[in-house]
């Protein structure tokens, strides 16, 4: 979280390099708990690299299946670990397909913008054709190019 200097009222934001090594430390973990987990990533202001003072974090994750209600998916993850406040959604794998299939335009920006951190799964190219799969949580500190765009869990 933002914190304030001992001398000044002013608040400090994190580097956006210092929130992205923690949410690969995040994602670490959470894949390590979660084992419905299928996809996690990253959309918005800190995946364009564009985010500043107050920007928050636009994560997306797919699970397998959920019995929870898609406003109440989200209440069980350990977000406030995060530095910054962290907007989380969380969709079936069954959401994730219908989202996509519909072709509205948060798909096409969640198509176009999105980095993932985690794809256990094979993936689907905006042509639908098939990408081989990723079974790992990336580590911090190992760079790895951004995957933009290219290709959607599901």
């Amino acid at each position: 979280m933002p914190v304030t200097s001992s001398r000044s009222s002013v608040k400090h934001w994190p580097a956006t390099d210092a929130v992205l090594d923690a949410l690969r430390l995040w994602s670490a973990t959470e894949a390590a708990r979660r084992p419905e987990l299928a996809a996690l990533g990253y959309f918005g202001s800190y995946a364009r690299r564009e985010a500043g003072f107050g920007s928050d974090l636009d994560l997306v994750a797919v699970v397998r299946v959920s019995p929870a209600p898609f406003l109440e998916r989200p209440l069980g993850w350990l977000t406030h670990t995060l530095p910054v406040p962290a907007d989380l959604l969380v969709y079936t794998a069954d959401e994730w397909r219908k989202l996509h299939d519909e072709g509205g335009r948060f798909a096409r920006t969640l198509a176009r913008e999105a980095v993932w951190l985690l794809d256990r799964r094979r993936c689907v190219t905006r042509a639908g054709t098939l990408r081989g799969s990723r079974a790992e949580a990336f580590a911090p500190g190992v760079p790895r190019p951004p995957r933009r765009g290219r290709a959607t869990p599901y």
